[in-house]
């Protein structure tokens, strides 16, 4: 992608962790940036690992941490890498607020499908703020 393409993109930064609540957060970044054109998603393990070309990306565009519980492992991460997210989210939080619990560490079911469309509502409201 050339460098103008990048103009005015969001980042989204998902938990990568083994919990019913990373994999909701991971897929609700995932079907965001896929739905978005100005939003791009920032693997978390190529940034702990200080993977060449990452720390620049991670300093470049503004960036929504999208944490699975409240460990806060993604804001940890960045905050190791110098960098500071403009909004955080907590999918624990937003799902303890609906009543939704999502189940496997793998694998969605209903419940887990559902708890990634109130992700993403959340996401999506954190992105408007960002405009």
């Amino acid at each position: 992608m050339s460098e103008g393409s990048f103009k005015n993109k969001k980042a989204l930064a998902a938990c990568s962790g083994m919990s019913p609540y990373g994999l909701v957060s991971r897929v609700a970044v995932a079907d965001t940036v896929k739905e978005s054109d100005n939003v791009i998603s920032i693997c978390m393990g190529a940034t702990a690992a200080d993977r060449e070309g990452f720390r620049g990306l991670i300093k470049k565009y503004p960036i929504v941490a999208v944490n699975g519980c409240d460990g806060a492992c993604v804001n940890k991460i960045l905050k190791q890498k110098g960098v500071e997210p403009v909004k955080t989210l907590d999918a624990i939080n937003i799902l303890n607020e609906t009543g939704l619990k999502p189940t496997d560490v793998c694998r969605l079911d209903d419940e887990g499908e559902r708890s990634v469309e109130t992700v993403k509502k959340s996401i999506k409201k954190a992105l408007k703020y960002l405009d």
